[in-house]
Parts: C-alpha cells; sequence; structure tokens
C-alpha cells in the first residue's frame, strides 16, 4: 500500500510540475512532457507490463486534463511504454545513458504518432512547421528533463526494493 500511495505521490507532483511550473519557461507554447519522461522510465527499470499500466495512468490524466480527444494520448503513451519497456532488460537499470537517449527517440515517437491520429481524424498539419515549432524544443525539454526523472523513478525502485 505504501508503494502505491508513493506511486500516486508522485504521478501528482510530476502533473502538477509539468502543467503549473514548466509553461513558465516554456518556448513558444512548448515545455517537457513529464509523463512522457515517466512513462518511459518506468518502462525501462519495471518493464513492458510496468511501462504500459503508467502509459495508460499518464496518458489518461493527460487526456482527461487538456480536452483533446480522449484516447490519443493514452494509445500514445502505451505504445511507446510497450516499446521502451521490451528494452528493459537489455541495460543496467542504475545505468542514465539509454533513458537519457531514449527521451528524444520517445517524444518524436509520441509526435508522429499524435500528427498521425490527428491527420486521420481529419485535421491538416503543417508537418514542416510541426516539426520546428514543437518537436524541436520538446526534444531539447525532454534531454534536459530525462535524467532528473529518471533519478527519481530509479529511486522509487530502490524504494520498493527495501520495502516491497
Amino acid at each position: 500500500m505504501k508503494i502505491v500511495i508513493s506511486w500516486t505521490i508522485l504521478i501528482t507532483l510530476m502533473y502538477t510540475l509539468q502543467t503549473s511550473l514548466l509553461p513558465l519557461i516554456a518556448y513558444n507554447g512548448v515545455s517537457a512532457n513529464l509523463m512522457l519522461l515517466l512513462t518511459v522510465s518506468t518502462a525501462f527499470i519495471y518493464g513492458h507490463r510496468q511501462g504500459i499500466l503508467m502509459g495508460l495512468i499518464t496518458g489518461t490524466l493527460q487526456d482527461f486534463t487538456t480536452g483533446s480527444f480522449f484516447g490519443c494520448t493514452i494509445l500514445s503513451y502505451m505504445f511507446i511504454g510497450l516499446i521502451f519497456g521490451k528494452f528493459s532488460d537489455r541495460f543496467f537499470k542504475e545505468q542514465i545513458f539509454f533513458p537519457v537517449l531514449s527521451a528524444p527517440i520517445a517524444a518524436i515517437m509520441h509526435f508522429f504518432i499524435m500528427t498521425a491520429l490527428l491527420y486521420l481524424l481529419g485535421y491538416r498539419i503543417s508537418l514542416l512547421y510541426s516539426l520546428h515549432a514543437i518537436l524541436q524544443p520538446l526534444i531539447i525539454y525532454q534531454v534536459f528533463f530525462s535524467w532528473m526523472v529518471h533519478k527519481v523513478v530509479y529511486n522509487f525502485y530502490k524504494f520498493a526494493e527495501r520495502h516491497g
């Protein structure tokens, strides 16, 4: 029970930071996506099942609060949690290189999944403008914040090993 409460607090704290403080340092309205980083780090450390679960939880939270098409972010995050979770047994959990390297890859995957879904829903999207105005700053933010998020998730992993 202590672990569930701790994860609930972590997810709430990350989402609060993402929606209240990070917009203050946003560039053209784009800031770091801590929910995506949380999903990727969880998938790397715990595996694909927990990555999918974290994608479901964080995607649902974002879809409920953003007012966009419900389910698009959930689908994207769950898919990313699955993909990165498949690599969880191929690297040391305390290593920081892969989570930092995976942050821009996950951002690119999420961007193209969401762009494809919006295009399929009938929205016209200027891909070149979106790549320049949204994806470039997002990648920089994701790399910058990935170490911090991965460190927090790794500390939760160690806490769960001791108390679980």
